[in-house]
């Protein structure tokens, strides 16, 4: 019977699976992904804020504002969408 000659990988060899990436998880468009949805996140909550009476005793209508009830979750929905595909999309090699 024959023995069959056994290969060792060399060192540098392409054949590796981590020699295919760089160790980083996201590339560069995924951050720059990442950084706006955040932004669309932090001016939604911007954009809620406010819209109270300075006297507890007087009832403002400031708080059902356009602003606050549609524009405002609306960007953050938006953020939290751009985040989930900055995270879902692969890297370009």
């Amino acid at each position: 019977m024959k023995k069959k000659e056994v290969r060792k990988p060399v060192m540098g060899s392409e054949n590796t699976a981590t020699s295919k990436y760089s160790g980083f998880a996201f590339g560069k468009e995924n951050y720059k992904l990442l950084f706006i949805g955040l932004a669309f996140i932090v001016v939604g909550f911007l954009l809620m804020i406010g819209g109270g009476s300075d006297d507890p005793n007087v009832f403002s209508d400031k708080i059902f504002d356009f602003r606050r009830l549609t524009l405002a979750p609306v960007l953050v929905l938006t953020g939290y969408i751009i985040e989930i595909f900055a995270i879902m999309k692969k890297p370009k090699d």
